[in-house]
């Protein structure tokens, strides 16, 4: 655990937030593996399966994962209040949650696998293949819900190091298994969701071995699990407007594969492709914004605000400095990183576009994102997410549906950093009102 209420600002999210991009880098491993054996080894049909997939679980998971969010929050401001006990019926509180919540969701996502991806115009030829991914894939609820709460917990506590230790382990035995399943099994996309879910699983089991035997606070135990209505009221109350965010973002990203459906087979292998690229350079995004999130509820907790704005200062330079750096290796690099996960030409010309197109904004998206982690550490969730929403479902969706009209799959891409573009702006003038300051939730 880590007390980031004392200390240099930019020091200290910055060591918080190395070892998450690390983390994070294993974490991208999943994805990248998996779509590199698949598009070298089963083909862009296999490849424009498993992408189309993504989008669908996100949606599934995205409501529980903004309530978790809210949890999260309580943890760092009890923590940085110094306030153990409730810390740890917080901890308890979002466990209970998030296992009722698991299986729920693999229940619903197994019964309407095929419904959602008729809903997207999913093409035939890439249907079964869809099909088989996403049912493994959802039976495995449980396990990731379980393995990504105990990260956000550790974080929550001040722990990045932690978590990235379990995140090496899944990573590696993910990549044994990729290619286990598939070159020596013949399971195609069944044995890559498969290997996904026994990694994680096994690194939350280890995880919890471990924080059991060497944690005061974190002690993993479903007959001393304590749920407190109280603290889940205020999970929701905080989480809920981050959950309906997360929810809209995904259901904006279906829509936006829907457009991308009706181009066929090679475009989507394209997007799916170049979404694992841009994943990679929205790490920089994520860690930075996860690291202020923690550092601002801490400190928010703690009654240090001017902390908080001397941090989000760092971290924004920080931030757009790597970003930069990120953005001109895609820039030049983009088409060869393409070739790695497929020798079809016509795939690597699409993806090739798209990064050139996109990656040069991809700093809009590092602004939008720190600043977003400074409100959802302060507790205020709701007007960000309204923002959010609006450059998603007013700006990028329309403009996708309008210019994929006249300018072909080119216009997809267009619209997305035009809508990151707008969500940055609208972000950043919220966070001068400094409303944010007065959000806080614990006592």
């Amino acid at each position: 655990m880590k007390d980031l209420t004392t200390g240099k600002e930019g020091g200290l999210i910055l060591r918080f937030a190395v070892p998450l991009f690390i983390g994070n880098i294993f974490q991208q491993l999943y994805n990248i593996v998996d779509s590199l054996v698949v598009g070298n080894f089963l083909g862009k049909d296999a490849l424009a399966a498993v992408g189309a997939s993504f989008p669908v679980i996100f949606a599934l998971i995205s409501l529980i994962i903004g309530v978790a969010t809210g949890a999260t929050i309580i943890i760092a401001q009890y923590f940085g209040a110094k306030d153990y006990k409730n810390v740890k019926r917080a901890i308890d509180t979002m466990y209970i949650f998030m296992f009722i919540a698991a299986l729920i969701v693999s229940v619903a996502g197994i019964y309407f696998t095929e419904d959602i991806f008729r809903l997207l115009q999913l093409p035939d030829e890439i249907m079964p293949m869809a099909k088989d991914y996403l049912t493994v894939y959802m039976a495995g609820m449980i396990v990731f819900f379980g393995f990504n709460g105990t990260s956000a917990v550790l974080r929550g506590l001040g722990d990045s190091k932690t978590p990235l230790y379990f995140l090496i382990i899944s990573s590696v035995v993910n990549i044994i298994l990729d290619l286990l399943f598939i070159l020596v099994f013949g399971w195609g996309v069944k044995g890559v969701a498969l290997a996904t879910i026994i990694a994680q699983g096994g690194a939350f089991v280890t995880a919890i071995i471990y924080l059991n035997r060497t944690h005061f606070i974190m002690k993993f135990s479903l007959t001393k699990w304590v749920f407190d209505r109280s603290i889940f009221y205020n999970s929701i109350r905080i989480g809920l407007p981050s959950g309906m965010q997360h929810t809209f973002v995904s259901l904006g990203m279906m829509a936006l594969m829907g457009i991308v459906n009706t181009f066929g087979t090679e475009v989507i292998a394209a997007y799916s492709v170049a979404q694992r690229i841009d994943s990679l350079a929205a790490m920089v995004a994520m860690n930075f914004g996860m690291a202020v999130t923690s550092f601002t509820g801490q400190n928010i907790g703690a009654n240090k605000p001017d902390r908080v704005k001397k941090g989000f200062r760092s971290t924004l330079i920080m931030g757009s400095i790597i970003t930069v750096f990120v953005s001109l290796l895609v820039i030049s690099w983009g088409r060869q990183i393409i070739g790695l996960f497929t020798p079809d030409p016509e795939v690597v010309n699409y993806g090739t576009t798209y990064l050139n197109i996109v990656s040069p904004f991809y700093i809009t998206f590092t602004v939008m994102f720190i600043v977003g982690g400074v409100m959802r550490g302060a507790g205020d969730t709701l007007i960000p997410m309204f923002m959010t929403l609006f450059s998603l479902w007013a700006v990028r969706i329309p403009l996708a549906f309008i210019l994929s009209d006249s300018m072909g799959e080119t216009g997809i891409w267009w619209a997305i950093p035009i809508g990151w573009l707008s969500g940055a702006i609208l972000s950043f003038g919220y966070y001068l009102t400094g409303r944010w300051k007065t959000r806080r939730v614990t006592g």
